[in-house]
């Protein structure tokens, strides 16, 4: 079985995330290509899209979202996530169980709840207008007296099919959104039975190669490994030994292929996408990244790993980028993130009079 270098693994994730080179294509087939992006708030796929997508402009993001075409929704690992119509419409019934069984994270705060009666109470609320999760509670509170609001709240969200309602404010979405039933919105059904061999494969060509383990850390489905084994896909194997699967004639560039400084947002999923994140990140890393409050920090990539953390701010007109590095940086790299750095602070802030990228400590 040919080995994989871990480079090589880099190289070949990178390519498919888009994170090579710019490409040009669509928001919309972007957001297909990545199969999603995690959408904790909504500004941060604008930035992972001005990241992979050459020419990416915030209004084409926005105009596929007032189309329709692009919705942002709970859904892989029952969090917010923004992706293509087609494939929420595809991929919600597979994804159900995984929504289904985070309602075991109520513990002692479900008693009392009958999740078909809530489904059912908060389906109504909603096909009347589209609601705040705050609205939600409230009116289903008076239907359930005697169970806890935030429980009321949480079935509604992880088992009744949402989309958030778009405002035209900037990034697309409020701070404390609408939600309206997806069904509706998308005039549209969703696909009736479980397809996760094809999430699996769609997974492999946005993640691939990687093991059955990334792609449940990526989905949060469960015994992912005879779906695995049931399809048609090319095996490798890593440094360690593990087995690699990969969709047939999938990219695998040359591991000496050069990749540019890249920013990515926070809570990208390629910091997420798999059980063991070496790939992108070295293991001394991870505790300045992953938080101990479920936060990912915003991080840049040099050589295709992340090599530090970025953070952007705009005072009395000056859009300044701070960058804090994990260890030194040689002048030819300073200058690439200068460049690329300047560029994502004019995305972010148009109306700056003037732009600075500086380092921190």
């Amino acid at each position: 079985m040919v080995v994989l270098s871990g480079r090589a693994v880099n190289r070949a994730t990178l390519v498919r995330q888009m994170l090579v080179g710019r490409v040009d294509v669509s928001a919309v087939e972007a957001v297909g290509r990545l199969v999603g992006m995690q959408g904790q708030e909504a500004k941060h796929p604008y930035v992972g899209l001005w990241s992979r997508v050459d020419g990416f402009a915030e209004g084409d993001l926005d105009a596929a979202v007032e189309g329709r075409e692009v919705v942002r929704a709970t859904l892989f690992r029952g969090t917010l996530h923004l992706v293509t119509a087609a494939d929420y419409l595809r991929f919600r019934t597979t994804l159900a169980p995984v929504l289904e069984a985070g309602l075991r994270m109520l513990k002692e705060r479900a008693e009392g709840l009958e999740p078909a009666k809530v489904v059912k109470a908060a389906e109504k609320l909603l096909a009347k207008e589209p609601l705040t999760f705050t609205d939600v509670r409230d009116g289903l509170q008076q239907e359930f007296p005697d169970v806890n609001e935030r429980a009321l709240g949480f079935c509604t969200r992880m088992m009744v099919p949402l989309v958030i309602y778009p405002t035209g404010t900037r990034w697309g979405w409020p701070a404390n959104p609408k939600f309206t039933p997806a069904e509706a919105w998308l005039d549209g059904k969703l696909h009736p039975k479980p397809v996760a061999e094809e999430l699996v494969t769609r997974y492999l060509s946005a993640f691939g190669p990687a093991t059955p383990a990334d792609f449940q850390t990526w989905s949060g489905l469960p015994k992912a490994k005879p779906v695995f084994d049931g399809l048609e896909l090319e095996q490798f194997t890593d440094e360690a030994g593990k087995t690699l699967y990969d969709v047939p004639d999938a990219p695998r560039p040359d591991p000496d292929t050069p990749a540019p400084v890249r920013f990515l947002p926070e809570f990208d999923n390629l910091l997420l996408a798999h059980a063991k994140r070496e790939r992108i990140i070295a293991d001394e890393h991870k505790p300045a990244v992953f938080t101990k409050n479920l936060r990912v920090k915003a991080t840049y990539t040099v050589d295709g790993l992340v090599a530090g953390l970025w953070t952007a701010a705009k005072k009395r007109g000056v859009a300044t980028l701070t960058l804090t590095p994990f260890g030194r940086t040689t002048k030819k790299t300073a200058a690439e993130l200068e460049r690329e750095g300047s560029g994502l602070l004019r995305f972010l802030e148009p109306e700056a009079k003037t732009y600075e990228v500086v380092t921190g400590g």
